[in-house]
C-alpha cells in the first residue's frame, strides 16, 4: 500500500470492470486504481481515460506481476477465472473475483485450496447480499425474528433473454453454463446466506434447453455470432436438501413462455415467521393474535448502493485481515451445487455433494 491506499489493478474492461473501475474510483480515501488490461487494449485504454488510471498494461500476467498492485479484480469470461486467480492469490495479491467462481467445482476448490494456503483475501463479488432489502431480511434472520428456516423458494425466470447467441456466453467449455450459472448462481448464493448458511448435503435437479437450439428467446445482452454454438440450457430447476434437514428449491430461466416481470425473487419460510425479496423490495410476514402480520421493507432514498458497499467491504476486509461475507468458500459451495444440478439432470438420479 502506498500513502495508506490500497491500490488495485482491474483485469478485464468489459461490462462489470467498467461496474468496478467506477466504484473503486470513487473511493479514493481508501484506495487507487493503478493499472488495467483486457485482451482488447484499446478498450482499456478507453476505461483508464475516463477514470484516470495511470498504466494500461499489456497482459493479465503482465499486470499481476506488478509491483504497485495490491488488489487484482477479475472481470472477465468465466473460463478465464480460475487460471488468473490462482496466478493472483500466488502472486501474494487479494483477489475480487466475479460470478462464478469458476466454470465448474473443480477448478473453484483449486481457487479455493490456493486462498487457505494463502494469507491473501479472496472475495467473490456476490453483490446481492450488499442490496439493502437483502440486507434488512439478513438483519431480522440473525435476530431470530424469523424462527428455524426450514424451506425456502428462489428463482429468476427471464421471459425472452438470452444473452450473446453464439459467444462464450452460451458456450459450456468457455460459461460453464445458462442460466443457471449465469443468474441462478445469484439466486443460489443469495438464498443460502439468508438461510442461515446451512450445509448443503444433496441435490436433485433437470435443466432444459428448448429456446436456445432454436435460436428462439433471443434477448438485448451481448452481440450473436450465429456462426457460433449454442449447447447450454435455457431453464433449470433443482432441489437442495441440507444437513439440518431444511430445503431450497431454485428455477431459473434466460427464456421461458410464462407470465413473467423477470425480476428476481427469494420466499424465507420459517417457524415463527417468513420473508419475501423481490426486485427492490421485500415483506416480513408473520401471525399475531391469530391474524397474519405483514411489515414492508424497502431500499431507503439514500442509499449508496449495493456494489458500493461490497467495494467498501473488500477495502475492510483487506485492512483488517478479515474473511469477507462472500467467502472464497461461499463461491466453492456455489459451483459445487451448479455441478450437481447438471450431474443431476444428466443422469436422472439425485446427487449426493462430495465435501472432500
Amino acid at each position: 500500500m502506498a500513502n495508506g491506499k490500497i491500490r488495485i489493478g482491474i483485469i478485464g474492461a468489459g461490462n462489470i470492470g467498467g461496474v468496478h473501475a467506477r466504484e473503486f474510483s470513487a473511493l479514493t480515501e481508501q484506495c487507487e486504481i493503478t493499472a488495467i488490461t483486457d485482451a482488447y487494449l484499446p478498450l482499456a485504454q478507453e476505461k483508464a481515460s475516463v477514470y484516470g488510471i495511470p498504466n494500461v498494461v499489456e497482459s493479465p500476467e503482465a499486470l499481476i506481476g506488478l509491483s504497485d498492485v495490491d488488489a487484482v479484480i477479475v472481470g472477465v469470461p468465466n473460463q478465464h477465472h480460475a487460471p488468473l486467480a490462482i496466478r493472483a492469490i500466488e502472486a501474494g495479491k487479494h483477489v475480487l473475483l466475479e460470478k462464478p467462481m469458476a466454470i465448474n467445482s473443480e477448478e473453484a476448490r483449486r481457487i479455493y485450496d490456493a486462498s487457505r494456503k494463502s494469507n491473501v483475501i479472496v472475495m467473490m463479488a456476490h453483490q446481492m447480499r450488499f442490496e439493502a432489502v437483502p440486507m434488512q431480511i439478513k438483519e431480522q434472520v440473525e435476530r431470530g425474528e424469523l424462527g428455524r428456516i426450514y424451506t425456502a423458494k428462489t428463482g429468476w425466470f427471464r421471459r425472452k433473454g438470452i444473452p450473446g447467441w453464439g459467444t462464450w456466453f452460451t458456450r459450456m467449455d468457455q460459461s460453464g453454463g445458462g442460466p443457471l450459472i449465469d443468474i441462478g448462481v445469484h439466486m443460489l448464493d443469495l438464498a443460502l446466506y439468508l438461510m442461515g448458511n446451512p450445509k448443503p448435503v444433496s441435490v436433485y435437479g433437470a435443466t432444459y434447453a428448448e429456446f436456445g437450439p432454436n435460436r428462439k428467446g433471443i434477448g438485448t445482452w451481448g452481440k450473436p455470432n450465429w456462426d457460433g454454438i449454442y449447447d447450454v440450457e435455457d431453464l433449470a430447476t433443482a432441489l437442495i436438501k441440507m444437513e439440518d434437514g431444511s430445503t431450497l428449491s431454485l428455477e431459473v430461466s434466460w427464456a421461458v413462455h410464462m407470465d413473467t416481470d423477470n425480476t428476481p425473487f427469494i420466499h424465507l419460510m420459517g417457524s415463527e415467521g417468513g420473508a419475501s425479496y423481490k426486485g427492490s423490495s421485500g415483506k416480513l410476514l408473520t401471525e399475531k393474535f391469530d391474524r397474519p402480520i405483514e411489515t414492508p421493507l424497502s431500499k431507503p432514498e439514500s442509499d449508496e448502493g449495493e456494489r458500493t458497499r461490497l467495494s467498501r467491504h473488500f477495502l475492510e476486509c483487506i485492512r483488517e485481515g478479515k474473511q469477507p461475507i462472500t467467502s472464497a468458500l461461499s463461491g466453492y459451495t456455489n459451483n459445487l451445487i451448479l455441478d450437481a444440478i447438471y450431474e443431476s439432470s444428466r443422469t436422472g438420479n439425485e446427487v449426493k455433494l462430495n465435501w472432500n
